[in-house]
C-alpha cells in the first residue's frame, strides 16, 4: 500500500539569499529545490561543475525562472573554502540562510584530505567550520539563521579526542559520527556565541533520519564502488513504508530548522517516527553527546587551530 507523503510549507522567501552545501544531487538537491520554489536566490557551492549544472536543470524544470547559481566549493580543502569566502565578501550581498548540508560517510578505507584530515572530519565539520568563519560577516548582515545536518547516529559516539585523525586506527562509522557530533557541537556553540556577542545570527541543528539517499550509494570518489547493503535495505524499507523515510521527506527536518517560523535557536530537529527513523518533522531532545557545554568549547578550539580560522571574540 502506497505511503501518505509527508511534506511541510516553506515560507515565503523572496529577497532572500541562501547557501546550500551538497545541493548538487540527493537530500541536498531536494532542499535547494523546495528553498527555490519558495523564491530565495540559491547559491550552490559544489566540488562538480557538470552535476551542479545538471542539478539547476532539474530544479529549474520544476520551477521556471528559479534564481540558481553555481559557486566552485571543496570542503575538503581548506583553501577552497577560504576562496569561497574570499568570492562571496568580494560579492558583498548578505546570506539570510546557510544550510551545513553536504557529507560523506563511511569510505571503505580511510582517507586523508590534501591538508591531512581524515576526510569525514574535514568535509562533514572542519570545512563547514571554516566556511562559517570566512561568510561570519555576510551572515550578520543577512540576521541569518544557520542550520548543520546531523545523523540519527550522533546520538551516541563521541569525539575521539586520543586519535581525532584515526591514523592509529580506523573504524568508519566511528569516524562519521564524530565528525556529526562535531558538527552539531559547533553548531549549538554558535548559537551562545551569537547571542553573547551580538553577531545576530541563530544556529540550529538537524537530522534526516533515515532514508534512501545517496550517503551510502555508490560513491567511486571515496573509493565505494556500488551500493551498500545498508541502502539497499533502506530502499527496501522505505518502499513498503517501514520506519523509514524517502528520499524526499529526508530533508523536511532542516527545511523546517531552517525556514520554519517557530523553529527555535538551538533546537534538533529530526523526524518524530519511531526510533526518529522517519515520518514527520519535529522538534526532538536534543542528543546526549551535543549536550555537554565543555566538549562544545574544546570542538570550537580545536577547529580554530585546525583550519587556521578565527572568529570575533567580543
Amino acid at each position: 500500500m502506497p505511503r501518505t507523503p509527508i511534506d511541510i510549507a516553506v515560507p515565503d522567501l523572496s529577497g532572500k539569499r541562501v547557501l546550500v552545501t551538497g545541493a548538487s544531487d540527493g537530500m541536498g538537491l531536494r532542499i535547494a529545490g523546495r528553498l527555490a520554489a519558495a523564491g530565495a536566490e540559491v547559491v550552490m557551492p559544489v566540488r562538480n561543475p557538470a552535476k551542479g549544472e545538471a542539478a539547476i536543470r532539474r530544479i529549474n524544470q520544476a520551477s521556471p525562472g528559479a534564481n540558481i547559481s553555481l559557486r566552485a566549493l571543496d570542503l575538503a580543502s581548506l583553501a577552497s573554502v577560504e576562496a569561497l569566502g574570499d568570492t562571496l565578501r568580494d560579492e558583498g550581498r548578505p546570506i539570510h540562510l546557510l544550510i551545513n548540508n553536504a557529507g560523506v560517510m563511511r569510505p571503505p578505507q580511510r582517507l586523508s584530505t590534501v591538508d591531512g584530515f581524515e576526510v569525514q572530519l574535514a568535509t562533514n565539520h572542519l570545512g563547514h567550520f571554516a566556511l562559517v568563519a570566512h561568510l561570519l560577516p555576510l551572515l550578520s548582515a543577512g540576521r541569518a539563521r544557520v542550520t548543520s545536518q546531523l545523523s540519527v547516529a550522533s546520538a551516541s559516539g563521541s569525539i575521539n579526542w586520543a586519535d581525532l585523525n584515526w591514523e592509529r586506527s580506523y573504524s568508519g562509522m566511528r569516524a562519521y559520527i564524530q565528525s556529526k557530533i562535531a558538527l552539531g557541537l559547533f553548531g549549538l556553540e554558535l548559537e551562545r556565541r551569537s547571542s553573547a556577542r551580538g553577531w545576530g545570527i541563530t544556529s540550529n541543528v538537524a537530522h534526516p533520519g533515515i532514508a534512501p539517499t545517496s550517503l551510502m550509494a555508490a560513491r567511486p570518489e571515496i573509493g565505494r564502488s556500488e551500493d551498500t547493503p545498508n541502502i539497499r535495505l533502506t530502499r527496501a524499507l522505505s518502499t513498503r513504508g517501514i520506519l523509514v523515510g524517502t528520499a524526499d521527506s529526508a530533508g523536511l527536518p532542516a527545511l523546517m530548522a531552517a525556514t520554519g517560523p517557530g523553529a527555535k535557536p538551538g533546537a534538533l530537529y529530526g523526524p518524530s517516527g519511531p526510533g526518529t527513523l522517519g515520518g514527520p518533522p519535529a522538534e526532538q531532545r536534543m542528543h546526549r553527546p551535543l549536550r555537554s557545554l565543555t566538549e562544545a568549547a574544546r570542538v570550537w578550539q580545536v577547529s580554530e587551530e585546525l583550519t587556521k580560522t578565527s572568529f570575533p571574540t567580543a
